[in-house]
């Protein structure tokens, strides 16, 4: 369904004035168009199994997960750094920051959007654990996909207005139950105590600032009409404050730097996640935060299907359950998101 004309502005300053990112919103895209970016969502959210099971195994080795986090996001910011000086259209990007942020069309504080992914990685080696593996991915993709709906409904991003029909709102409930039914067989793992149920609204609140994370790449990349400099951004912010945690850690404990591995294929975190940044960051603005979370959500469970398939570890395991799950995560981005019928 085409944005409705009159997106509420995300912006609440005193002038009220609407950003030219949000102003300036794509037309709905064709049903070819759309199932492009529906492939380029679920095949960058089909990376981050692989870049979970190495920043998994990096943290393993250190001993420190939030060192592994904040080498992973290294990797990744030398990637950027990059791919930003070295392309032509890197370079370009990088010409239009300072000119978006004089217009106001993207404002200083869209860098939030690393921290948040920061804060992500850090969530998740704090409440794994007493959680399980189970519990905080329902807790995690609940909260992408209701702060999904709630952007796309309020007009945050560029691709404007979504409204909450019936086929959308039944294919966000079809995907969690996705996600609830791959996970099934390990939800014995979740802890319990008093505490349980307080711990485990982290990942959901996690979650929910995620669909924030989305609406500020996709600002920053319509203003610079490339996801390279958004990415680069969200790594460079990723780094600083991964860094500062990290620091603040170190002189608490007193322990000092780990010897890190010299496999370099341990660091691949980094540029995966640039993948994962990069896509999203593209498709929000043609497709909207609910629908592109979605595509991601199914290529994740598409991905852990298949890294379970080719590489699998102790515990894990690939029943009929989660074959089900993962067909029924992408039928919920086809009756969740397909465009309807032009009138």
């Amino acid at each position: 369904m085409p944005p409705e004309a009159s997106a509420p502005s995300a912006e609440r300053g005193p002038s009220r004035s609407r950003p030219a990112a949000v102003a300036a919103r794509p037309d709905a895209p064709s049903p070819r168009a759309t199932a492009l970016l529906f492939a380029l969502a679920v095949a960058a959210g089909s990376v981050m199994p692989l870049q979970g099971r190495i920043n998994s195994r990096l943290a393993h080795l250190t001993g420190d997960p939030v060192l592994a986090a904040l080498c992973s996001f290294a990797a990744g910011l030398v990637v950027m750094v990059l791919v930003s000086v070295l392309t032509p259209r890197g370079r370009r990007g990088l010409a239009r920051i300072r000119p978006a942020l004089a217009a106001g069309s993207v404002r200083p504080w869209y860098a939030v959007a690393g921290v948040i992914g920061g804060l992500l990685v850090l969530t998740q080696s704090a409440t794994i654990g007493p959680l399980g593996v189970a519990v905080f991915t329902v807790a995690v993709v609940t909260g992408q996909v209701v702060g999904g709906m709630v952007v796309d409904r309020l007009g945050l991003s560029p691709a404007g207005v979504q409204r909450l029909t019936p086929r959308r709102l039944t294919g966000a409930a079809l995907a969690l139950a996705a996600v609830a039914l791959v996970v099934w067989p390990k939800l014995g793992e979740a802890g319990g105590g008093p505490g349980w149920a307080l711990l485990a609204l982290l990942p959901l609140l996690a979650g929910l600032a995620t669909a924030g994370q989305q609406v500020f790449n996709a600002r920053q990349t319509t203003a610079y009409g490339t996801a390279i400099p958004a990415t680069l951004v969200n790594f460079t912010a990723g780094v600083l404050f991964l860094g500062i945690v990290w620091g603040g850690i170190v002189l608490a404990s007193g322990h000092g730097m780990p010897a890190l591995p010299h496999d370099w294929r341990l660091y691949l975190g980094g540029p995966l996640g640039c993948v994962f940044i990069g896509v999203g960051a593209m498709v929000v603005p043609r497709l909207g935060v609910f629908a592109a979370t979605l595509g991601l959500v199914s290529g994740n469970l598409l991905g852990s299907l298949m890294v379970d398939l080719v590489a699998p570890t102790d515990g894990s395991t690939v029943t009929t359950t989660t074959v089900l799950g993962t067909l029924g995560a992408l039928a919920a981005v086809t009756l969740a998101s397909w465009p309807a019928r032009r009138r």
